[in-house]
């Protein structure tokens, strides 16, 4: 399925892809992960790449990086996604994560990316809700892993996607 991008939605691609811009974008609206140091590296319509660095911002006191900024950065990777889709809609949508599953692997105690494949299904998901206007529910798998592929942890984020009344702008 190839998804046609309008000239919002990819501005807004291009702005995420800024490393300025999204500084800019994470102080504003989610300054933990900003100060944990996460970075977006990829956003398309297939999916979403987000880094987290090891270090002395996002690591727990067993020397690995804490389970909630890994959860920070692999709800980043799917919820930009959700940002993106709701870009290119053209709709004011309401966004909320319904449930959150998490597995973790290994030990995560290096530069870790979370990588989200699943852009497809929510571009899917934004455009059934502007068509039916009932909320819908869309599963997103994230998949964490270190510089030499381990995999450190493996999660499943259910966002809720509704259309609100009218347009972005209106």
């Amino acid at each position: 399925m190839s998804i046609q991008l309008t000239p919002k939605a990819e501005k807004f691609r291009k702005q995420m892809l800024n490393s300025w811009l999204f500084d800019v974008f994470l102080l504003m609206r989610l300054p933990l992960a900003w100060v944990a140091g996460c970075r977006l590296k990829r956003i398309d319509t297939e999916g979403c790449v987000v880094q987290l660095p090891y270090g002395w911002r996002s690591q727990n006191p067993f020397n690995s990086i804490y389970f909630a900024a890994q959860s920070m950065a692999a709800e980043m990777s799917t919820g930009v996604l959700a940002l993106f889709a709701i870009e290119n809609s053209g709709h004011s949508i309401a966004m909320l994560v319904a449930k959150m599953e998490a597995d973790f692997t290994k030990k995560a105690d290096k530069l870790t990316t979370f990588t989200c494949a699943d852009g497809a299904k929510m571009f899917a998901a934004i455009e059934e809700t502007c068509r039916t206007g009932q909320p819908v529910l869309v599963p997103m798998e994230t998949v964490g892993r270190m510089a030499d592929g381990t995999e450190v942890a493996r999660f499943t984020f259910t966002w809720s996607v509704k259309r609100r009344g009218g347009s972005i702008g209106n």
